[in-house]
């Protein structure tokens, strides 16, 4: 048994899948691991459900009827793991931008006190391998926008690589949640930060994928610069915040 689930969204990773599943399961501390697949047309889902048989028990997939978004993706797996017993519930990409070791180092700061733990490209300088100047000054910069804007002491805002304590998801009322790029990435740290759970970053180096295709557009962009204002006012106006 194990306290941990990773949540991985995956569309058209059949060239990661395989490999990032197994890099989890080799780690020495046992989590559990779910795809959510939003109708992949390369096959994802089909490689998935091959290796359920190899990882009984451990390896769950939900299946979606089509693209529907980052964020809602994360919202179906949430709700999944709240019905079960996980302590700790993950988000991480499938593409080896985020190292499967150092899920243990996000665990451990919620196992020592931290309700939500990010894995940071920038507590420590700036951790980006593989991305050109302009994508480094992109998601710097608008990192130090949510900071202003938001108020939140979080230097890595947009970052995709969590370890929730099951307490925070529980108190978020997700069916609320508005976005599904990288604003829902801030929106859940922001919800998190209204409601006064202690947020730890943990420093990590993010490596730009090598396989397959980036899901950036201009339209996740937008929707994160004019969703932090949206949502700052928001949060202004309402009693209990977002």
């Amino acid at each position: 048994m194990t306290d941990g689930l990773v949540i991985i969204p995956t569309y058209n990773e059949i060239e990661n899948v395989e490999a990032i599943v197994r890099a989890v399961f080799g780690l020495p501390k046992p989590y559990d691991v779910l795809i959510v697949d939003d109708a992949s047309p390369d096959g994802t889902a089909g490689k998935v459900r091959e290796m359920q048989s190899e990882f009984p028990g451990r390896l769950h997939l939900e299946e979606r009827q089509g693209k529907a978004g980052l964020g809602t993706a994360y919202i179906h797996g949430f709700k999944w793991a709240l019905k079960r017993d996980y302590a700790y519930i993950f988000e991480m990409d499938a593409d080896f931008s985020h190292r499967p070791g150092d899920l243990p180092r996000l665990h451990r700061a919620c196992l020592d006190g931290a309700d939500m733990a990010i894995g940071s490209r920038y507590k420590k300088g700036v951790n980006v391998v593989n991305w050109p100047l302009h994508r480094v000054l992109l998601s710097y910069g608008a990192s130090f926008y949510v900071k202003l804007i938001t108020g939140m002491k979080v230097d890595d805002p947009t970052a995709g690589f969590i370890c929730y304590h099951r307490r925070v998801l529980e108190a978020i009322d997700l069916d609320q949640v508005r976005f599904v790029g990288y604003a829902f990435q801030i929106e859940m740290k922001f919800r998190a930060y209204l409601r006064k759970f202690q947020i730890q970053e943990v420093s990590i180096v993010f490596t730009d994928r090598e396989r397959g295709q980036s899901k950036m557009s201009k339209t996740i962009v937008w929707e994160a610069v004019f969703g932090v204002i949206s949502m700052k006012v928001r949060s202004l106006f309402r009693k209990n915040g977002l």
